[in-house]
């Protein structure tokens, strides 16, 4: 009988546990991950890019580092995956797009990939993505869609849905992936699996193909908190070459995970994240804040506003951003993205200005409700995962657009940059998952990690069965 450590449901705890014990071999658990890959890319569809030979030669390096009585890292033998906007030294850095195939590859790893690999973690390679990021369903023209491995007729979500699609099926226990508008938190929504959007300028961008500075963010996805809160300490760390990369030492959440805060004040948002979405997504919520004994209502100010301003930042960013490709290779984009490109590039310098001076305004108006509250409940897609080419679905009682509204709930959050866990609820079997936004007051990852635990240990919260649908 093979090791659990091989296992699809396999951890990264439980990985490097058997790694550093010398009950498995970094080396067999690269072997078994590149096979697993192999047998289920043609369903999925989640990697673009499998780095066989360098999986294999960081496995060697883990465990002669162990042979040689050496610490081979935190992380060792652990298999993860990025999203292939992520730079990987030798490799193009696609991001999803046609338009750049021609560019050469990376002449290093990102900052994120280097501390992985020096936590002794394997890159199994780059996941598909929307185009650019600016997308929510991966349903990328050029690389085909990435299915949901809770169901295979599904999205995964976007646009970080080949990471989450990947963590979900059991074939990495990590992943990378960014979240500018809800990039990381709709694709764990529609997997069922745990993600991660720290503090604007929590983690390190720098190799990581940007969107919107001004709103980048990335972040983990995994299957358990223990490991996202692993693989969170391990990306901390100030990096001068990612300007909004702050000075603030990194704060260490796995030494306390297993303790709830004392006296946590949790608040369930109200208005506007108690209307938007349906049954499903609210009911999802209503359950957390019985688990937690939240009561008390809070109703931000403006959220609709503040959604409209980051689409108007999002786009201005984005096209400015593109320009002088669209200008040489505009039939190389997806003609939507390229539409909305365009647009953002087009747009009054006087609209950006005007969305910056509320978003300026609205973070003072947010941060100071976290006066009172620790964290705040509210649901992290409007509903479960959609059907593969699906364009419309009905939210209260209007028919909507799919893909630029699966970010209602997300959007307005990371326009300030707050930190947020998506929290998978534990479904019956069968029915889809569906997940809840924790979000936090800048920096307080470790109390939304320490929440997410306790939910997990309860069994409100987890991760169905990292198998497919």
């Amino acid at each position: 009988m093979s090791h659990p450590a091989l296992s699809p449901e396999a951890t990264a705890t439980t990985i490097r546990a058997a790694v550093r014990s010398r009950a498995v071999r970094a080396t067999e658990v690269a072997e078994v991950t590149l096979s697993r890959i192999q047998a289920t890319h043609e369903k999925l569809n989640a990697f673009t890019t499998v780095t066989a030979e360098r999986a294999l030669q960081e496995a060697a390096a883990v465990d002669a580092a162990l042979s040689a009585g050496k610490d081979p890292g935190p992380l060792a033998g652990v298999p993860y995956s990025v999203k292939n906007l992520f730079d990987l030294a030798g490799i193009t850095t696609l991001a999803g797009s046609k338009v750049l195939n021609t560019c050469p590859p990376a002449s290093r790893d990102a900052t994120a990939v280097t501390r992985l690999k020096a936590a002794g973690a394997l890159c199994l390679g780059a996941v598909n993505m929307g185009e650019f990021a600016y997308d929510f369903v991966t349903e990328n023209m050029f690389s085909g869609p990435t299915r949901n491995p809770r169901d295979l007729t599904r999205s995964a979500g976007g646009s970080s849905g080949g990471s989450a699609a990947s963590v979900a099926a059991g074939l990495v226990p990590l992943s990378l992936g960014t979240d500018t508008n809800g990039s990381i938190r709709v694709p764990s929504s529609f997997c069922g699996i745990w993600g991660l959007k720290p503090t604007y300028g929590r983690l390190s961008r720098t190799g990581a193909f940007p969107f919107v500075a001004s709103l980048d963010h990335i972040g983990p996805f995994a299957r358990s908190v223990e490991d996202l809160a692993l693989a969170y300490d391990i990306l901390q760390g100030t990096d001068l070459l990612d300007p909004v990369c702050t000075l603030r030492p990194p704060d260490l959440v796995s030494p306390r995970l297993e303790t709830l805060p004392s006296g946590l004040r949790i608040g369930i948002l109200d208005g506007y994240f108690a209307t938007g979405g349906d049954t499903r997504a609210h009911a999802a919520t209503e359950t957390l804040a019985q688990a937690l004994g939240a009561v008390r209502r809070i109703e931000l100010p403006d959220p609709g506003l503040a959604r409209s301003a980051a689409f108007v930042i999002t786009a201005a960013e984005g096209g400015q951003l593109h320009l002088d490709r669209l200008r040489k290779q505009a039939t190389d984009f997806e003609p939507t993205i390229r539409d909305r490109l365009l647009a953002g590039a087009l747009q009054p310098a006087a609209w950006y200005l005007q969305a910056q001076r509320f978003r300026a305004l609205w973070r003072e108006q947010i941060h100071a409700i976290f006066q009172d509250v620790d964290v705040l409940l509210a649901p992290a897609t409007p509903v479960p995962a959609t059907v593969l080419g699906q364009e419309k679905m009905l939210l209260n009682g209007t028919e909507q657009l799919v893909r630029p509204n699966l970010g209602v709930f997300t959007q307005p959050l990371s326009f300030i940059g707050l930190p947020v866990v998506a929290a998978p609820i534990q479904n019956a079997v069968g029915q889809l998952p569906i997940a809840v936004q924790l979000i936090g007051a800048p920096w307080a990852e470790s109390t939304l990690l320490r929440v997410a635990r306790h939910l997990e240990k309860s069994g409100v919260c987890a991760a169905p069965t990292a198998t497919f649908a």
